[in-house]
């Protein structure tokens, strides 16, 4: 699940399920106005082209409570960007629920933009353990988890079936299939998403944490990112590079260039979210039938996924706060969770649905996906993520690139996140 632009492309599928809801008159906590009427909805483009017919019908159902869609950029980065300008705007602004990156739910709290919201209007009981963690900041709820994510590793199972493998279970056996067994088949051997942006940052905290390292601690107030599996981490990644079995292409891949490459048929085996699973394997794909998908790998053994996904949150200057929790609420129920997963493909944050065995049966991936969430964790916390973020794209593909060292590259990671974390 491209975790911010995959969500918004499916954010409105659920709104039709609302009709005939009806929910408590209780103001979300925090905010400054009251009572229900028109609000907004911001996310990423609608890239699918679906969700405006499914507005339409939300505002059929509730004249009193229409519901406009604000598209933003595809790009999470210009998405978040554009909804940043927004909400410091003096005036009222023009988003009344946005629909953010897991990530962004520290920054956009500290920077007081988020309403606190009463966890009893929300199902958080019901959620995979460890989303939560994602909608919080100093102990409050400033959000709710609406899709989930974690990274998982696509192989082609049909090539490593004809080789007698299993999929690779540590790095050393990724590095050695990618340089030895992707080459007899003309293939590349490995990719993720490497273009020095939110995903790179993500492929570089899975690195990381893979290894058994950290990059901040205590919401962003400690650096912990000198260590020797920050090093071992970056390390991973800069010698596939430089050994060529990460192409130097892949250093331009967000997700959707990277899954395409895969799709096509030019990847032996890809770091990405769930969706690309589903893509690849869908008819017309020169892959179909042919991915398989296993927890991302470490040094040793199982690696750690980022926990991506996006969470929705409510303006402290929506115009009616009530209409945005109820909205909310709904959409975290089980039945609109159920359609974030069969419409969207998109992995819910409600925990029964991965032990559906109709689901598991459409969707068998699903098992993987939830050890995977379980066991995943989240971006660095700090009320500077924005900050953050670009400085370890920024580090870090300097390393890939060859720049500079691995240790270089953690040294000075070290130095800029602390000079961040005294602001």
């Amino acid at each position: 699940m491209r975790w911010i632009h995959a969500a918004g492309r499916c954010l409105l599928v659920l709104t039709v399920v609302l009709s005939g809801y009806m929910a408590s008159g209780a103001s979300a906590d925090g905010t400054h106005g009251t009572g229900r009427g028109p609000v907004t909805l911001a996310t990423a483009g609608d890239l699918t082209g679906y969700l405006r017919p499914l507005l339409q019908g939300w505002n059929r159902t509730h004249p009193g409570e229409k519901v406009t869609l604000v598209e933003l950029p595809d790009s999470p980065d210009e998405t978040h960007a554009q909804m940043v300008t927004d909400l410091r705007d003096g005036d009222r602004g023009r988003f009344d629920v946005l629909n953010i990156d897991v990530a962004w739910t520290s920054e956009f709290a500290a920077a007081g933009w988020l309403a606190p919201l009463d966890r009893s209007r929300f199902p958080l009981s019901s959620f995979l353990p460890r989303v939560v963690g994602t909608a919080t900041y100093d102990n409050k709820l400033y959000a709710v988890p609406y899709v989930t994510n974690a990274g998982l590793l696509l192989y082609r199972k049909d090539i490593l079936a004809k080789e007698g493998l299993p999929p690779p279970r540590s790095w050393a056996e990724l590095e050695h299939d990618a340089k030895t067994i992707a080459p007899k088949y003309g293939l590349d051997g490995y990719a993720g998403q490497f273009l020095p942006y939110e995903g790179l940052t993500v492929n570089a905290a899975e690195a990381v944490y893979s290894a058994g390292g950290t990059i901040l601690g205590n919401e962003g107030e400690r650096v912990t990112v000198n260590s020797r599996a920050a090093r071992e981490g970056i390390g991973f990644l800069a010698r596939g590079v430089r050994e060529g079995w990460i192409p130097k292409a892949a250093l331009s891949y967000t997700e959707q260039e990277s899954k395409q490459a895969f799709q096509d048929g030019h990847l032996l085996f890809l770091r990405n979210w769930p969706y690309s699973y589903v893509e690849a394997s869908a008819k017309g794909s020169a892959v179909a039938g042919k991915v398989g998908a296993v927890p991302l790998p470490g040094p040793a053994g199982r690696g750690a996924s980022v926990l991506g996904g996006s969470n929705l949150a409510v303006n402290t200057r929506a115009r009616h706060p009530d209409s945005a929790a109820r909205l909310i609420a709904y959409l975290t129920g089980e039945h609109a969770q159920r359609l974030v997963l069969t419409r969207g493909a998109l992995p819910p944050v409600r925990a029964d649905l991965y032990q559906d065995p109709a689901l598991i049966r459409r969707f068998p991936y699903l098992p993987t996906l939830r050890a995977s969430v379980l066991a995943a964790l989240p971006r660095p916390k700090s009320p500077h993520y924005d900050q953050v973020s670009l400085v370890v794209q920024a580090v870090v593909h300097d390393a890939m690139t060859g720049r500079t060292t691995p240790s270089a590259a953690v040294r000075r990671l070290a130095r800029e996140l602390a000079a961040i974390s005294r602001r």
